[in-house]
């Protein structure tokens, strides 16, 4: 199963993340197939930055996205 979720990055308590798309079996930080943007949480405001193009593409192939980039795709508008 194909799923669109997050990438952690960044230092000791200064995170930054990586939407990803990534076989489920993969580990958090492991393999992924493509990357479709980046959420930082410490900026004010929180910048989300994903390609709604690729986005739509791989929702509509079957990728299942995680419930915190479900609420990301809501917050930039990629899904209602």
């Amino acid at each position: 199963m194909v799923k669109i979720r997050l990438k952690r990055m960044g230092a000791n308590k200064k995170p930054f993340y990586r939407v990803v798309v990534a076989d489920s079996r993969s580990p958090r930080d492991g393999r992924f197939i493509e990357e479709l943007g980046y959420f930082d949480p410490l900026k004010d405001p929180e910048v989300i930055k994903i390609d709604a193009e690729k986005a739509q593409k791989w929702l509509a192939n079957g990728a299942q996205p995680t419930e915190r980039v479900k609420s990301l795709f809501k917050q930039a508008g990629i899904i209602q």
